[in-house]
């Protein structure tokens, strides 16, 4: 199994800044620690050794605190000169990945996912690019996701009220060769350049995952983040 990680950890976290409002979103606490504590622990427990943080907004933030810090795995840190949007900050940060493939993760999400049995389905599959997904019931603020009975993915849909149905949980694993080979811009979104188009190719493939899974981005979720990572994960 590939040993490393690019960590999505630059956004501006503006639905948070209403109770985190002068950090980044992975540096938001949760007891003692910062969110990105408990997703370096989760990616440590995973057989990561190298997480490449790719930053942008406060970014000395993050690298201070994991200056400070006895951490379980080699980090590495990539700062973009500007935002570059969730797929910029991808590309940016590749130069720092030595092996030939490379976990994605974003920085404001913990979704326990079992990287082994990810890599396995991924071998398996020979597929270009593979998602973790959720699944989820009654649910509005995601889209939705269909698979076909060989687990490809088939089609996105947009945000709206599903009563059962699959999210992309922010875990990928791809190839740096099938991302190069896309050439792409210095800026993009990874939804709309890499995801969408792949779709239409067939190139992508869905690993489910029925484990725990939070997003941070909202103060709701945030605060129910807290009560689970700081009581089960300390």
């Amino acid at each position: 199994m590939t040993q490393e990680c690019i960590v999505l950890a630059g956004g501006l976290g503006t639905r948070l800044r209403s109770v985190v409002a002068d950090k980044p979103k992975c540096m938001a606490p949760l007891g003692a620690h910062p969110f990105l504590y408990y997703l370096l622990q989760y990616l440590h427990h995973q057989g990561i050794t190298h997480a490449v943080l790719s930053l942008g907004y406060l970014s000395e933030q993050v690298i201070d605190w994991c200056n400070s810090m006895e951490l379980p795995l080699r980090v590495s840190f990539t700062v973009e000169p500007e935002p570059l949007g969730t797929g910029g900050g991808i590309v940016h940060a590749l130069p720092a990945i030595t092996g030939e493939e490379v976990f994605i993760v974003n920085g404001d999400t913990y979704f326990d996912v079992n990287l082994a049995a990810l890599y396995q389905f991924h071998q398996a599959q020979q597929a270009p690019l593979s998602l973790a997904l959720k699944p989820m019931q009654q649910f509005d603020r995601y889209g939705s996701i269909e698979l076909d009975a060989l687990q490809k993915i088939t089609a996105f849909h947009e945000k709206q009220y599903c009563e059962n149905g699959l999210i992309n949980g922010g875990i990928y694993l791809t190839s740096i060769h099938f991302l190069k080979s896309l050439a792409l811009p210095e800026k993009f979104s990874f939804e709309k350049e890499v995801l969408e188009p792949g779709v239409v190719a067939g190139q992508l493939y869905g690993f489910v995952s029925d484990t725990y899974f939070i997003d941070i981005g909202i103060p709701e979720d945030y605060e129910a983040a807290k009560k689970y990572l700081v009581t089960a994960k300390h």
